[in-house]
C-alpha cells in the first residue's frame, strides 16, 4: 500500500511538471515536443482548438497498442495519467513567464522531460511514441530508439512545412532537452562504466581496485586467445563497475601496476546489488570529502 501511494504521488507530481512545461513555456509560443504530445500541439496550432482534446484523441491509437504490448497494470495507469494530464492542461491558467525562445525551448523541455521521466519511472506512460517503439520492436525487431527517432523526424519535418522552419528547429532543441532529462530521471544522475581488464598482474590490479578504488570485482577465467604478446594461455580476467567520477583514478591505479594492461570500457545502464560507489549519497559524499582531505 505504501509503495502504491508513493507511485501515485510521484505520477501526480510528474503530471504537474509536464503540464507546467506545456502551459508556461511550449504552448503559449507554439513550440512542439516529440511524440504524441508534439502531434497534439501541432494539431492545436493548425486548428486553433484546445490541446487537451487533441492529446486524448492522439493518445487513443497508442493506448490500443499498449493494450497488446504492455502489462494491463501499466496500461490502466497510463490511461489515467494521460486523462489527468489533459484535465490539468485544460483547467490550468499558468501564464507564460518569458518570451525568450531559447529559454522556452530549454525550460519547456526540462519540465516536460522531468514529468514524463518521473511518470515512466513509476510505471505509466504520458507519451505514446515509446509505446509505438515497443510495439514495433516486438514485431519487427527494429530498435525502440530508431522508431522514436524516425517518428519525430517525420513530425518535425511536418512542423517545418506546416508552421515554420524556425519553430521546427526550436522544437528539435526542446525534444533533445526532454529526451536527456527523461534519461536522467529514469537512470538517475549517477553514471557508471564497466571495465574488463586483461593483465599479467591480475592479482595486484584486483587488490588495488578493491582497496584503493573501493569497488567490487569479478574474476573470469579466459581459456586462451591471441593478442599483442602472441598466443595467450589460460589467464584470469577482471570485470568491475565503477562510477565515472572514479574513471581517471582507476586508470592511473592500473597503469601504475601494469601500463600494458588490456582494458575494455563500456557503458552500464542499470546496477542492482554489488559493491560500487554512489557519489550522490551520504557514503559517497564522505568518500569525496576524504579524497579532498588526502589531497590537501
Amino acid at each position: 500500500m505504501k509503495r502504491l501511494l508513493s507511485e501515485i504521488f510521484q505520477i501526480a507530481l510528474g503530471i504537474l511538471l509536464a503540464s507546467i512545461g506545456l502551459k508556461m513555456f511550449l504552448l503559449p509560443n507554439g513550440f512542439l515536443d516529440g511524440g504524441a504530445t508534439g502531434i497534439a500541439i501541432l494539431l492545436s496550432e493548425l486548428f486553433n482548438f484546445d490541446i487537451s482534446y487533441f492529446l486524448l484523441l492522439v493518445s487513443i491509437p497508442f493506448l490500443i497498442l499498449a493494450w497488446f504490448s504492455l502489462s494491463k497494470r501499466i496500461f490502466f495507469k497510463s490511461v489515467l495519467s494521460i486523462i489527468a494530464l489533459a484535465i490539468m492542461i485544460h483547467f490550468e491558467n499558468f501564464e507564460a513567464i518569458t518570451d525568450d525562445k531559447l529559454l522556452i525551448a530549454i525550460f519547456g523541455g526540462l519540465f516536460l522531460g522531468a514529468g514524463i521521466g518521473l511518470t515512466i519511472k513509476n510505471g505509466a506512460v504520458l507519451d505514446g511514441s515509446e509505446i509505438l517503439g515497443i510495439f514495433i520492436n516486438d514485431r519487427l525487431g527494429i530498435s525502440i530508439g530508431k522508431v522514436i527517432l524516425l517518428f519525430n523526424a517525420i513530425l518535425f519535418a511536418a512542423t517545418a512545412l506546416l508552421l515554420s522552419i524556425e519553430i521546427a528547429m526550436y522544437s528539435i532543441l526542446t525534444f533533445i532537452v526532454t529526451a536527456k532529462i527523461i534519461d536522467l530521471m529514469i537512470e538517475g544522475f549517477e553514471d557508471y562504466v564497466g571495465l574488463m581488464i586483461v593483465s599479467e598482474k591480475t592479482d595486484d590490479i584486483n587488490n588495488a581496485l578493491i582497496n584503493v578504488v573501493g569497488t567490487g570485482t569479478t574474476i573470469y577465467i579466459g581459456s586462451g586467445g591471441y593478442g599483442k604478446r602472441g598466443i595467450q594461455t589460460k589467464k584470469d580476467i577482471i570485470h568491475t563497475v565503477i562510477n565515472r567520477i572514479d574513471i581517471r583514478r582507476t586508470y592511473n591505479t592500473i597503469d601504475a601496476i601494469d601500463a600494458k594492461a588490456f582494458i575494455i570500457e563500456f557503458d552500464v545502464n542499470t546496477i542492482k546489488g554489488g559493491i560500487y560507489t554512489k557519489f550522490l549519497s551520504k557514503e559517497g559524499l564522505k568518500k569525496i570529502s576524504k579524497k579532498k582531505t588526502v589531497k590537501k
